[in-house]
């Protein structure tokens, strides 16, 4: 897998053509303005394009609507001890961080107008002065752009610098949509719960193939970005569970309150199910449990109970049944399989399919 494989996922030919244009500007030196909506995964492209140019110097990144005008120009290009208030020590700026590297800048349309001016002069002398200071100090470093809102419609109105737009649009690159590429949403999906199952505990829930239609149904406003989000909720809401297209629709792409219930449910369902199988001694001890419960000690189930989720109660069952059975063969599918009455090459189906 290349550089831009791991950063850009999908197959779509969208997704292609990007990681293609990514490819073919690369090696260049050349500035690079990235648009796309917000959550597109502007930044993955710019660090795509800076790995795959194997620059031997650092990515770094700044996002210029994140810092404060007065701030702004001591933070990209530094400041000399005593330049201003506060200034205990000479500092580098991002630009002397990325030298022989990539300096991405975020937001670009939200740069002031006046540090516009000071970033055209590097971008055509290739030098930069730290704030106090009339040292000149020669730097490598490319420059990649990227920016959610219409440059050109910012230069009409007097908000952006014509020439600086020109100095910077040799590359000019467009993220798609997710809404232009939902058959990457498996992909995604998969990328990210790989991602989140090396730091959560929790066992990766599993989108059957409703789940999937109902995700490439859905806009998606917060693109890439949104799918993570879902992911993360997936995780919390549904661990080692099967997600259908309801699930989706109802508590994860719009969080309703009836995820609570659902939760509620599920404990309760357990709680029954605990219950059966268990026998009465006197009135002054707690119930024990006698025999596993048969499939007829279910027959009572709706004398105490106005429903049941009886597919995902069926499917639970199995996961704790095939989890204490490889804990008693030590994992070992074989010996396992020959306790659940399965075919061995059934059981390691089952094993992918809920992620045990």
């Amino acid at each position: 897998m290349t550089f831009v494989d791991n950063k850009i996922i999908g197959q779509s030919k969208p997704a292609t053509e990007l990681k293609k244009m990514i490819g073919l500007i690369a090696n260049s030196n050349s500035p690079v303005i990235i648009n796309g909506p917000t959550g597109s995964g502007k930044e993955l492209v710019a660090e795509a394009i800076h790995e795959e140019s194997r620059r031997k110097g650092s990515f770094v990144a700044l996002n210029c609507a994140a810092i404060p005008s007065e701030l702004m120009e001591a933070e990209i290009f530094g400041f000399e001890k005593g330049a201003f208030t506060g200034a205990l020590k000479t500092t580098v700026g991002k630009f002397e961080q990325a030298n022989r590297g990539t300096l991405f800048l975020d937001e670009i349309g939200d740069m002031p107008f006046g540090l516009q001016t000071k970033l055209l002069r590097v971008l055509e002398n290739s030098v930069i002065s730290r704030v106090g200071s009339s040292k000149e100090i020669k730097l490598d470093v490319r420059i990649i752009c990227a920016t959610h809102k219409n440059l050109e419609k910012l230069v009409e109105n007097n908000d952006f610098r014509e020439d600086l737009l020109f100095r910077l649009n040799v590359f000019p690159i467009k993220v798609p949509s997710l809404k232009q590429r939902t058959e990457d949403i498996p992909d995604l999906v998969e990328h990210f719960l790989k991602i989140k199952s090396r730091t959560d505990a929790r066992k990766s829930p599993n989108f059957d193939g409703t789940a999937i239609d109902a995700l490439k149904k859905y806009d998606w406003p917060g693109n890439v970005r949104e799918v993570r989000n879902v992911i993360e909720r997936a995780l919390i809401f549904f661990p080692n569970q099967k997600i259908n297209g309801e699930d989706v629709e109802k508590y994860l792409i719009s969080v309703s309150s009836g995820i609570i219930d659902r939760a509620e449910e599920q404990r309760e369902i357990w709680s029954e199910f605990d219950e059966i199988g268990t026998i009465d001694h006197d009135d002054n001890i707690n119930s024990i449990r006698s025999q596993p419960p048969t499939a007829e000690d279910f027959s009572t189930w709706f004398d105490t109970n106005n429903s049941v989720d009886l597919r995902r109660l069926l499917q639970d069952i199995e996961i704790v049944f095939i989890e204490a059975a490889l804990d008693r063969n030590g994992g070992n599918t074989s010996e396992a399989a020959k306790d659940l009455k399965l075919l061995r090459t059934t059981l390691i189906e089952k094993i992918k399919k809920y992620g045990l």
